[in-house]
């Protein structure tokens, strides 16, 4: 049996305060299953940049991958309250993968644009 997307993001933290507004869109035929851990992967991921980013959009489906399988992208977009958007793509062998480096990713662009609010002491 195929471990599900909340068994691998299990986390002992509940978001508190300010939560990112996630939409959601899947091709796949396990959207329903996907919905609820992506949106609680984001909001995780996302905590201390909700003040900057007050909505993100996840889109998951498969491509073809060139050795003939079948891989998975996940295209995420932040809008964000002072530089606009952005969107990052990847391209990975499973679900949690893509929406894990695609996440990771769109953090970097956010604190390579300055966008981060600086931390007490640092």
């Amino acid at each position: 049996m195929p471990v599900g997307l909340s068994a691998l993001w299990s986390s002992p933290f509940q978001p508190i305060g300010i939560a990112v507004q996630v939409f959601f869109t899947s091709q796949a035929a396990q959207s329903d299953e996907f919905r609820d851990p992506v949106v609680q992967r984001v909001n995780f991921v996302m905590r201390r940049m909700a003040w900057l980013v007050p909505t993100a959009t996840v889109e998951l489906s498969d491509v073809v991958a060139p050795s003939g399988g079948v891989d998975k992208r996940c295209l995420v977009e932040l809008k964000t309250v002072r530089c606009g958007r952005v969107v990052v793509t990847s391209i990975a062998r499973d679900w949690s993968s893509a929406l894990d480096n695609a996440l990771t990713s769109a953090m970097g662009a956010l604190r390579a644009s300055g966008q981060e609010r600086p931390q007490a002491g640092r």
